[in-house]
């Protein structure tokens, strides 16, 4: 496996609250984490860091060569649970870290079998062959009035409110997780990324940048850059894995 991850600021933001890591665990397995913070100038970042800092501990704590299905999905749902509860903790000590929180997008890789959990909207995509497939289910509000039928697809992308989630680490006691597996073959790439990237570069697009097989590493420079020329109003973040 490989791996490559890169963060930006973009062309508006002063700073960047989405934080990042890819580590090979010494059990043979991938573990990858995106985060996106939200809250005040300071907050923000604190919360995403923490998130993905609390999460690899756990999972390094608790992690086993070859867990089942259920086993994967304990370990990923845990160590979210504690990074919320450390998270909404330090929220609590001071009004500067009020309210904070952020998203967490994270993906286990122990093949054939990948296992992905999600809060909030940033994404993991799937690159099987010539097909890309969301993996993750975005909790925000433009995702519930898209299965509702009050948003297309089309009307979805200049919504007014299209940055609004429905669930965060670090804003409640306690955190609704979604969790998802996928079989993956050799060459499948994993995409990991922040709103700031899904906002502006469509999936037809992202599977178009991971089928350039003769610079695989370039690809996440190329994705920020894209996403820089047309305006990049959040932070940018991309983590791509090849299996």
């Amino acid at each position: 496996m490989q791996a490559w991850g890169l963060t930006d600021t973009g062309n508006v933001r002063r700073m960047n609250q989405d934080a990042w890591q890819v580590l090979l665990l010494e059990t043979g397995q991938l573990l990858a984490v995106v985060c996106d913070g939200m809250g005040g100038a300071k907050s923000g970042n604190i919360a995403s860091t923490m998130t993905v800092d609390v999460f690899i501990r756990d999972v390094k704590k608790h992690v086993k060569a070859g867990m089942n299905r259920l086993e994967l999905e304990r370990l990923l749902t845990a160590a979210a649970d504690q990074a919320n509860r450390e998270v909404y903790d330090r929220s609590r000590l001071s009004e500067e870290f009020e309210g904070m929180g952020t998203t967490l997008v994270a993906a286990l890789v122990q093949m054939p079998l990948v296992c992905v959990i999600n809060v909030g909207d940033s994404r993991c995509y799937h690159l099987h062959e010539q097909w890309i497939e969301r993996v993750s289910v975005d909790h925000s509000l433009v995702e519930y009035m898209l299965q509702t039928g009050e948003l297309t697809e089309e009307t979805a992308r200049s919504y007014p409110g299209r940055n609004l989630i429905t669930r965060a680490v670090g804003t409640e006691p306690a955190v609704l997780t979604d969790v998802f597996f996928r079989e993956a073959s050799p060459g499948d790439c994993l995409l990991l990324c922040s709103d700031g990237l899904s906002n502006l570069v469509p999936a037809w697009e992202l599977r178009d940048e991971l089928l350039r097989l003769d610079d695989r590493s370039g690809c996440c420079q190329r994705l920020v850059n894209l996403t820089k020329q047309r305006g990049a109003p959040d932070n940018v973040t991309a983590v791509l894995i090849q299996l």
